[in-house]
């Protein structure tokens, strides 16, 4: 059995990757209304800063910072992925183990964390989050893609509409193969 460690640190900011367990299917991107509202009702009950989101059709990336007061990010993202499923119809394959244990079959069990470990890895990882819909071929610019906070960014000034500030190159750091 995996013995997995986590760091929690108070106030802490993370990268998390959180992904549906059938990867072929699109639920995020064809609900995202729901995962928003998942996500905003999350968000009034256990309070956090969204950095950075993007969301594709079958896995998300985001950046969150949490209250200085609190190092609970898995309850976040336990309720983030509850709240959607619960508001989706009950049409998924079900394995015996999770009907045994009376479980959806929309999300993978777990997700990954990564604790922001100074400027430049902060830095990094909203550059990962932002050009991930290009990285997997779903548009050729970063303006194309409507679900993901580059919007924000950009009507912000924090960053230039045409900016195309990470490269493939890069992509080794983030522990996803490219396919």
């Amino acid at each position: 059995m995996p013995n997995y460690r986590r760091v929690f640190v108070a106030g802490g900011c993370y990268f998390f990757t959180v992904n549906l367990l059938e990867r072929r299917l699109t639920l995020l991107t064809d609900h995202i209304d729901l995962l928003r509202d998942s996500v905003r009702r999350v968000k009034r009950l256990y309070p956090f800063y969204i950095d950075a989101w993007v969301v594709l059709p079958d896995h998300m990336h985001m950046v969150l910072t949490l209250p200085a007061d609190t190092a609970d990010f898995s309850v976040r993202l336990r309720l983030m992925k509850l709240l959607f499923a619960k508001g989706l119809p009950r049409s998924e394959r079900l394995s015996a183990t999770r009907r045994n244990r009376n479980e959806r079959g929309i999300w993978q069990r777990r997700f990954w964390e990564h604790a922001i470990r100074d400027d430049r890895d902060y830095s990094r990882h909203i550059d990962y989050c932002h050009w991930n819909p290009v990285k997997h071929g779903y548009v050729n610019q970063l303006s194309e893609w409507p679900y993901s906070t580059v919007h924000r960014d950009v009507r912000n000034a924090l960053l230039a509409s045409d900016w195309v500030g990470f490269t493939e190159s890069s992509d080794a750091e983030f522990g996803e193969v490219n396919r």
